[in-house]
């Protein structure tokens, strides 16, 4: 492990000016198809870019280059053709494929290569559910671990590492797929019994501090499992220079992205419906305060993605049209928070906040003060308008890597902050799920109705 080449974490990858400069001209990449002014890599063509990736004996590309072409490269390709093109150049260029490999020389190449595929596995990872990339990987792991028995180890924890976050992953669409499946349910038993289900939401968390800390929870477990390609596969286009290629961007290429907004709007509906069921008008006053506090404790936390949600619930036209029950609400406390959301000025007020919270992230001591959830919608549109902004080639048919060190930046400061508490929430959404369970049909035994009165 010692001889593995070794990389800043996500926080310090990119400097404030978008990327660590001064790192990527290397000699032999003077006139080699890559284009720098000052020191800093502007441009390229794919074929130079994609050979900048691949360590060879003296060199190992910086991490901020690896992420930032790994991200941006599947606009151009396929990722599956883009490990079969560094596989092959591997072998290639390190003779890894003569019967007589050189140990000495392999020595020198193997912890490189290895810490690329490391990399690209940890931070990629749903790349790899394509079996043609699996495929391509094993045979280079392979390769790498018959030639000297000292990298064996290496080579079988990087892919059970791998198959274990798949499995992870594959568990909580599974849950996704049986809470969407559960409320659907709910929602049939509503419109036909309404009166069976009408346990309130303060009923079930009289404490609307409680309510904003497990919402947070709930926003950073579906955050963590938002791969970073997801944001520029959501924009995949035809590319110019590809004739025949289609178009990518399929949806299960970004679907926990979807299903992270899918949430948003969910949490909305639910505020809406919350503080429309009550019958009468103190009640209904009573649900939009308690709401107004828990959003307050949201925006505390530092978890605007919620905060922006309870928010929009709230100015939904069949809340707000409840004049009589706005009347009798103190509203003081939520004209702070509308005025902090306020879109005006490109969300002017909000970007301040976050700002702000990012900051105290960076020097905070708990895990409470770390916490850093951006409103997501505003995150996907703005880079959604870097990437309309500004030509993926150059009229040179260069790749643009002037825009995509910009990209990296946004999308790596996402992942600095999704990496806060990673996966606390599996077990909750297992049992919101179960007591959903038992709502529908009574515990059956003692362990059953002991579980219950602990999920309560």
């Amino acid at each position: 492990q010692e001889r593995m080449p070794q990389t800043p974490p996500f926080a310090a990858m990119f400097d404030s000016s978008g990327y660590n400069r001064n790192l990527y001209q290397s000699k032999e990449d003077d006139c080699g198809g890559l284009y720098y002014h000052d020191n800093n890599l502007l441009s390229g063509s794919l074929e130079a870019l994609i050979q900048h990736l691949v360590p060879n004996v003296d060199y190992y590309p910086d991490r901020t280059y690896i992420f930032t072409f790994l991200l941006s490269s599947r606009l151009f390709m396929h990722p599956y053709e883009l490990m079969a093109k560094v596989c092959h150049l591997c072998i290639e260029q390190q003779r890894l494929s003569e019967p007589g490999l050189d140990k000495n020389r392999l020595r020198k190449i193997a912890p490189k290569i290895l810490q690329l595929l490391t990399e690209w596995t940890e931070t990629f990872p749903y790349d790899f559910r394509d079996e043609r990339m699996m495929r391509n990987l094993k045979e280079l792991a392979q390769r790498i671990a018959s030639g000297d028995e000292m990298y064996r180890k290496n080579v079988q924890q990087l892919l059970q590492n791998l198959i274990r976050k798949l499995a992870t992953v594959s568990q909580y669409e599974e849950v996704l797929a049986k809470i969407n499946a559960t409320s659907t349910d709910r929602l049939t038993v509503l419109k036909t019994k309404p009166q069976s289900i009408q346990r309130d939401i303060i009923t079930v968390c009289n404490d609307p501090y409680t309510l904003a800390q497990q919402l947070t929870h709930i926003e950073l477990e579906r955050l963590s499992y938002i791969g970073p390609e997801e944001f520029v596969q959501a924009f995949v286009q035809k590319d110019p220079l590809d004739n025949d290629k289609s178009c990518y961007g399929d949806r299960k290429k970004t679907r926990h992205l979807q299903a992270y907004v899918e949430w948003f709007n969910r949490l909305s509906y639910l505020v809406a419906t919350e503080i429309c069921m009550p019958v009468k008008k103190k009640h209904r006053a009573r649900v939009i305060e308690y709401f107004i506090d828990v959003a307050r404790e949201c925006f505390n936390i530092g978890n605007f993605n919620s905060l922006m949600a309870i928010i929009s619930g709230m100015n939904m036209s069949s809340v707000s049209r409840l004049k009589k029950t706005w009347a009798k609400v103190k509203t003081a406390k939520f004209d702070i928070l509308e005025h902090q959301m306020d879109p005006s000025s490109n969300f002017y007020n909000y970007r301040t906040a976050l700002r702000g919270a990012a900051q105290r992230s960076l020097t905070a001591h708990s895990s409470r003060e770390k916490i850093v959830i951006p409103f997501f919608s505003l995150l996907i549109k703005d880079i959604y308008f870097l990437n309309e902004g500004c030509a993926n080639r150059l009229p040179n048919g260069h790749v643009n890597f002037e825009k995509f060190w910009e990209l990296a930046k946004q999308v790596s400061e996402f992942m600095t902050w999704k990496q806060v508490e990673p996966n606390i929430l599996y077990l909750l959404l297992i049992a919101a799920l179960y007591l959903a369970s038992y709502e529908s049909e009574s515990p059956e035994n003692h362990i059953e109705k002991d579980r219950w009165k602990t999920l309560r």
